[in-house]
């Protein structure tokens, strides 16, 4: 589906959708803890569907309600599972090293650009803790064996997704485990939220490890403040628009998109190591501001498109001059003309580009605009009762 968006002005209130990062970590936590949990989320999507349809097959029963999910957890542990990750990273990273925690025969499926993604150095690190990890197909990774307890040592450079997985397992081995991170940690505010998910589930660091989660009966899963930042960013651009269910002392990465549309009346200079999603909609954002240069932006090369370039070509389709490498995307401001933006299947360009197309000169058309159902599926709902206008092609 192509989606062409007109220039408007969006007005209104828009309820954050819940934090598909948080619920990633409480559905894991409560499909293996001590009694049934009742979560309260706002919002599902592609991602978190998929963790959903993994923990199932590894044994909880997980209930939707009026509200949100009911987690029955897991009674007994199959000694052979399919999992179906779809498009999810999270999904893959941290239930590879659960699967290896409960000695499960798994084999993951993935969808799009995943089977691309690295699972290495996790996978060495699992495989000199007992577990065999193999690729039968590019599609595929084929988990055997069973994590022993001990000491884990992995470089925390690529991915905080690997430090979290193996957070997760410890937590589900009997014996006392500890987890040594070599250079420098990227995305540590999403390691501090699973610790805290662990927290609220009775594990902490001096009994990692010793204990099956405890849990509490009811959790409200927060406001996503990544999703929130497309809405934020067009308020900050002089739409006339407000985002509620954010928890402004969030440990989320992306909560740090606040301040900057605070200050908006200087050129942004962020390190984007701890909160690299923001990128797309920061670089709209600068375009039609005061400009910007983001580093630590390496591992965008990663994500569901090569997030350096599929940034870079929709600021130039749109008529802004960009310029990138390994290490940095500088964006220059200027007028934001309109054009054709490919998406690349990646939701993040897609909804940065229907919010720079509200105050573009001509519209933007939109190429798979559907890719926002991976984080966001209501995306076009929200936008249009806001006032935004399009037309959606199907081809």
């Amino acid at each position: 589906m192509d989606i062409t968006v007109y220039p408007s002005m969006l007005e209104g209130t828009v309820k954050a959708i819940a934090s598909k990062s948080q619920a990633h970590r409480l559905f894991i936590c409560a499909a293996f803890a001590d009694k049934p949990t009742e979560l309260t989320i706002s919002e599902t999507n592609e991602d978190i569907e998929a963790t959903v349809g993994c923990l199932c097959a590894l044994g909880a029963r997980i209930k939707r309600t009026d509200t949100g999910y009911i987690v029955f957890p897991v009674e007994k542990v199959p000694h052979c599972a399919a999992l179906n990750c779809k498009e999810s990273g999270s999904t893959l990273r941290f239930l590879l090293p659960v699967v290896g925690a409960l000695g499960v025969d798994a084999l993951f499926r993935t969808e799009g650009r995943l089977g691309e993604r690295p699972i290495s150095p996790l996978k060495e690190e699992m495989e000199r803790m007992g577990c065999r990890i193999t690729r039968p197909t590019p599609s595929t990774i084929h988990c055997q064996g069973s994590l022993r307890p001990g000491n884990y040592s992995i470089d925390g450079s690529v991915s905080s997704q690997f430090i979290s997985g193996l957070l997760f397992a410890c937590a589900l081995m009997d014996g006392k485990s500890s987890i040594n991170i070599i250079g420098k940690l990227e995305s540590t505010p999403y390691v501090n939220m699973t610790w805290n998910t662990l927290n609220q589930f009775g594990i902490t660091a001096n009994n990692l490890g010793l204990t099956k989660p405890t849990s509490p009966q009811y959790i409200d899963v927060e406001g996503d403040w990544s999703n929130a930042a497309f809405f934020l960013a067009s308020g900050a651009l002089g739409n006339s628009v407000t985002v509620s269910n954010l928890n402004p002392e969030s440990v989320q990465g992306d909560r740090v998109c606040h301040e900057i549309f605070k200050n908006g009346n200087t050129p942004i200079r962020l390190n984007c190591a701890d909160c690299p999603d923001l990128v797309p909609i920061l670089s709209i954002y600068a375009a039609a501001s005061n400009g910007g240069e983001f580093t630590g932006i390496r591992r965008l090369r990663l994500k569901e498109s090569d997030r350096i370039a599929s940034t870079c070509n929709m600021l130039k389709a749109l008529g802004i001059e960009a310029v990138a490498d390994d290490s940095k995307i500088i964006v220059k401001p200027g007028q934001i003309l309109g054009g054709t933006v490919d998406s690349c299947n990646d939701h993040r360009i897609a909804m940065s580009a229907a919010i720079a197309a509200t105050v573009a000169k001509s519209p933007v058309t939109i190429l798979n605009a559907q890719c926002v159902k991976k984080s966001y599926p209501r995306f076009w709902d929200d936008f249009k009762s806001l006032g935004g206008k399009y037309e959606q092609y199907v081809r």
